[in-house]
């Protein structure tokens, strides 16, 4: 695509789709009626405080998707051959410049931070199959990696000939230096016997139990000690806490943007540094544009639904009506989750999982030892009751106790945390709900033995 054609995909109207040009933050910020309206269709029955898992995203961006989707069949050969490619680098080019990257070349849209995942290990196994790396060196990823990541991990390295190390994450967490020193043990294992530490995954923010990690410290650790390449999953990252890819220094970076950042399901995008190894990824469904660059095998990866990746400007227009844009929104939600986490700790006797400053717009909250939480079955079965007899939706997390924590006495030992978020959408009394109902069990006597699977 010569300049011409990207000025114009950029920042030029284009009659067959929702206008390019930039958005500009609102001079009227948005008020809550507005909010109110965007999310009208949330059901109003429930207590929504678990934004982490799919996301939410205002009729606004629906209706410019809902615009795009019609583009394609209205004329399909104008579509695919005049829109789709100009309109996939418009919504590159606002990735590039939210996360700070050098170079729109840098950034692939993909379906998910998963699919951002498997393009990178592929490339690990092929080195691992074609003999650039040796069997048995090492793959470093966090104990509470994402299940389909370390699940990833396993079936690209392992079945290659790699070792996968875990990193033993402690959990109530109190500081970085507890994460930065599991991470150097690890790193040290990986290295021993004369094996080399050749991939280390590093989560932005772990998922469940929930936990910013300093990552552009643990990069830098990996640089220090010689790791080959260094891939940070940020899925819940973007709009939550601020991305600047050039600071963090890692090789590879992917986040979703349905999770915190208003888009549709499903889109993300993988960042990958210009250096050796990002010429060898490749997306895993093989094209007639294999070989031309990661971004354009990932916008082509034949004829399907491409319409969440095309709304990425709507979504920054919808931002940008808030006060202080993404950033205003980022604060704000990380705030209320932190006062919504600690009202609940207060309420329920209980304590937050990690500081405010190693939280985000997610919080682990402690709940009564009462609840007898003693498995990851128990904590399932324990949000589907808050869901069907309370209609909150809150996930639970186990965490064992630890062997000293054996002898304490069941009703105070804290094994259930509750991952509360907060997106713009939430109100206080979403959390009173989950707030009273946790209080009503405990009152009436319930354990989780009491569920039937």
């Amino acid at each position: 695509m010569d300049s011409n054609s990207v000025d114009h995909a950029v920042n030029g109207d284009h009659a067959d789709g929702p206008s390019p040009k930039k958005p500009k933050p609102s001079s009227l910020p948005i008020t809550a009626a507005e909010i109110r309206f965007e999310f009208a269709h949330h059901d109003p029955a429930v207590a929504r405080i678990n934004n982490g898992s799919f996301g939410s995203c205002p009729s606004s961006v629906l209706a410019a998707q809902s615009h795009w989707q019609l583009l394609s069949p209205r004329q399909p050969d104008h579509f695919y051959f005049n829109i789709l490619q100009p309109s996939l680098l418009r919504s590159r080019l606002i990735v590039k410049e939210l996360i700070n990257a050098a170079d729109v070349d840098e950034i692939s849209l993909v379906d998910n931070a998963t699919t951002a995942a498997a393009i990178v290990l592929q490339q690990i196994s092929w080195a691992f199959s074609q003999g650039t790396f040796s069997k048995g060196d090492a793959v470093v990823m966090l104990h509470y990696a994402y299940g389909s990541i370390k699940k990833s991990i396993h079936a690209y390295v392992s079945r290659a000939g790699g070792h996968v190390i875990e990193v033993p994450l402690p959990f109530p967490v109190s500081s970085d230096e507890e994460i930065v020193e599991e991470f150097r043990k690890a790193l040290a294992f990986g290295k021993s016997n004369g094996r080399r530490v050749r991939l280390a995954v590093i989560d932005h923010i772990t998922s469940m139990p929930s936990v910013v990690i300093p990552v552009k410290e643990l990069t830098r650790i990996c640089r220090e000690e010689g790791v080959d390449q260094v891939f940070i999953d940020g899925a819940h990252a973007i709009g939550n806490v601020e991305i600047d890819v050039k600071d963090i220094g890692a090789d590879f970076y992917t986040s979703n943007l349905h999770k915190w950042f208003f888009c549709p399901p499903a889109v993300a995008f993988l960042y990958s540094r210009k250096c050796p190894a990002s010429a060898e990824l490749h997306h895993p469904v093989v094209s007639d544009r294999y070989g031309r660059g990661l971004p354009l095998e990932s916008g082509w990866i034949g004829t399907r639904d491409y319409s969440a990746q095309l709304v990425v400007p709507s979504a920054v227009e919808f931002v940008n009506r808030f006060e202080g844009g993404v950033d205003g929104i980022r604060k704000s939600n990380h705030e209320k989750a932190v006062e919504m986490g600690k009202m609940l700790a207060e309420a329920w006797g209980t304590h937050i999982g990690s500081p405010p400053e190693m939280s985000c717009s997610l919080i682990m909250v402690g709940m009564p030892g009462g609840l007898g939480v003693s498995s990851s079955d128990d904590a399932l079965k324990l949000r589907t009751h808050l869901r069907d007899k309370f209609q909150v939706e809150v996930p639970i997390y186990y965490n064992p106790p630890k062997d000293f924590e054996e002898a304490k006495d069941a009703g105070s030992l804290v094994t259930g945390y509750a991952r509360i978020s907060h997106q713009i959408y939430n109100t206080v009394e979403d959390y009173y709900r989950l707030r009273d109902a946790i209080n009503k069990l405990v009152f009436d006597g319930f354990t989780c033995r009491m569920l039937s699977s």
